[in-house]
């Protein structure tokens, strides 16, 4: 039986030595004439359960390992005609052992259209896509009129993944209608948001669906020529993109006369200057003509006058990544799922205080609940849900209270937060929502342009307040100030970087007021992060006198004899919390 060995080599999986898996694979199977394996061996793109990586799949047999180890491999190569290896199995929440993807229950309850091949191919082999039926989507637009093209993006009722959820049909129709010699397609590969990473898995992983995606788009609006522009951190996304590009010129789905048509169409890349600002359309129009990334005031919309004052659309990695799929499919078929306004699936990251951690696609319309502890297995280390943030630094927090929440553009906004790129951070009750919001303004008030006040005085007058009132130092008229300085900064900003940088404020004093007025009046931490309002403390009853704390406290602020009680000494304590975490016998008190 010829079989393939796919090992995961997305950035996650690399940085946990997926390489030397795959050197190993190779010299293992290279030493044994009577391995029929074809081919050898295949690096994939990202898995989405990055936690447990290296992952290596076996096909046809859908066997999957987790945490594979240079030294498992020639384990592995010897039960290719036998029992599969137990101890590199998943186990799911009863503890049984599962051997394919779809038994693990991460994966059993995803809907894949966005990252239907991430995992599944080789990133830098052409052939590899064409097998899984790319370009299919281009045969099929270039079949068709742009008009017919526009139409079937129009019924998918396919909206931006970027944040703002702009209908994708509506705008490429808007930029055809513009009379023009010269427009442009551009894709949005900046993604900046803390704790996202699901364009860099889709351009690292499936480079050929972003990239027909924009071929796609370019014809319907009548482009030819188009750009990239990918964050400069992404060294993996930007090579594949690359080989992915050269390799589609070469192959005639880029170039003059596509596919024997008379459409010419080609790309290329731009790297990112750094600039989270440069997420915004017209800032990072404004980046790519080699200007500085400031938004401009949008008189005239991009799809009138964008790049170099020519029409222009602009649309994210995960959105170009569906276009293939509603080509082939056709967009009745991507329209049945979602809800209402949100049609077809979204891909998120869900990291935080969950069991399992990874990159996750499923239908709109999905509860938050059914994400956190059906697909992410619940709090970790038993604790409480308090609430999960969501859109990235730019969104809001939703509580307890509205875990049935559905899960698309609409229903976010109503509730205060927003979908954003796709950002899901769980937090419990070890979470302080008031450093929470101070660490995001701090964020956000670092990456403002400057250019108009609200954001560029507003967000630091408000970090000025939220740093205040974690150290014990801020009044009830500061809150009443902090609330003032949000909601102006959300209606006065000049892009959606100050408008939406105050969601993460506005939401947490809805939802947990509560706990800005304990550290306002009672000058207490209620989750017991904020250093200036805590302390540390020894409980006699439960130190077994180890003396571990001891001897990892950095200060030196932890003394006693051994098998006694131990003491911290408060003068010398810094609070960084190592010695809670070093204790077995949950001694160290925080109050």
């Amino acid at each position: 039986m010829n079989r393939e060995i796919l090992v995961c080599c997305g950035t996650g999986c690399l940085a946990n030595g997926a390489q030397a898996v795959v050197d190993a694979f190779s010299a293992a199977i290279s030493g044994d004439g009577s391995i029929s394996v074809k081919p050898a061996v295949k690096k994939t793109g990202c898995n989405g359960f990055c936690e447990n990586g290296p992952i290596v799949t076996i096909y046809p047999d859908n066997i999957t390992y987790y945490k594979v180890r240079p030294a498992d491999v020639s384990e592995i190569i010897k039960s290719l005609d036998g029992a599969p290896v137990e101890r590199l199995l998943y186990r799911d929440d009863s503890g049984n052992a599962v051997c394919s993807r779809e038994e693990n229950p991460f994966y059993a309850a995803q809907y894949k259209i966005a990252l239907r091949n991430t995992g599944r191919i080789d990133p830098s082999s052409i052939q590899d896509y064409l097998d899984r039926g790319g370009y299919k989507g281009l045969e099929a637009a270039l079949s068709m009129s742009p008009e017919e093209v526009i139409e079937q993006i129009e019924t998918s009722g396919l909206r931006g993944r970027g944040g703002a959820g702009f209908p994708t049909g509506r705008k490429w129709r808007s930029c055809r209608e513009v009379p023009s010699d010269i427009k442009y397609m551009l894709c949005n590969g900046d993604e900046g948001d803390p704790g996202a990473f699901m364009d860099r898995s889709i351009l690292e992983g499936d480079p050929h669906s972003v990239l027909e995606g924009l071929i796609i788009g370019a014809y319907a609006i009548g482009a030819r020529y188009g750009y990239f522009y990918i964050r400069d951190e992404y060294g993996l996304a930007l090579s594949h993109m690359e080989e992915a590009i050269a390799s589609a010129r070469h192959s005639g789905f880029l170039g003059k006369n596509i596919l024997g048509s008379d459409f010419h169409f080609d790309c290329e890349i731009v790297r990112g200057g750094g600039a989270f600002v440069c997420g915004e359309s017209s800032a990072l129009m404004s980046s790519i003509e080699g200007k500085p990334g400031e938004p401009r005031v949008k008189y005239t919309r991009s799809v009138e006058k964008g790049l170099f004052d020519q029409p222009t659309v602009l649309n994210n990695v995960e959105t170009l990544a569906n276009v293939p799929y509603i080509l082939v499919h056709g967009g009745a078929s991507f329209a049945k799922l979602g809800t209402e306004g949100s049609k077809g699936t979204k891909v998120f990251s869900l990291v935080g205080k969950v069991n399992r951690t990874g990159l996750v696609e499923v239908p709109m319309g999905a509860t938050l609940r059914h994400l956190i502890f059906d697909i992410g297995g619940g709090i970790r280390d038993g604790g409480k849900f308090k609430g999960i943030q969501t859109g990235g630094p730019s969104g809001g927090c939703i509580p307890e209270e509205l875990l049935d929440l559905e899960i698309d553009f609409d229903t976010l906004k109503a509730n205060g937060s927003m979908m954003g790129s796709g950002g899901m951070i769980v937090m419990d009750e070890t979470t302080c929502m008031v450093e929470l919001s101070r660490y995001y303004l701090s964020f956000l008030a670092g990456e403002s342009c400057g250019k108009c006040t609200p954001c560029r005085e507003g967000l630091r007058c408000m970090l000025d307040i939220l740093t205040r009132i974690t150290e014990g130092h801020a009044s009830m008229k500061d809150l009443d100030l902090l609330e003032d300085l949000a909601y102006t900064a959300k209606e006065a900003s000049l892009c959606e970087l100050g408008r939406t940088a105050a969601n993460p404020v506005i939401s947490t004093l809805t939802w947990f007021r509560d706990e800005y007025e304990a550290h306002i009046r009672e000058h207490r931490c209620p989750a017991g992060v904020c250093t200036a309002l805590i302390r540390y403390r020894i409980d006699p009853e439960k130190c077994k006198g180890c003396g571990l704390c001891g001897k990892k406290c950095p200060a030196g602020a932890i003394h006693g004899e051994r098998k006694l009680p131990y003491r911290i000494n408060p003068d010398s304590c810094i609070k960084c919390g190592l010695c809670r975490h070093t204790c077995k016998f949950d001694a160290i008190l925080v109050e």
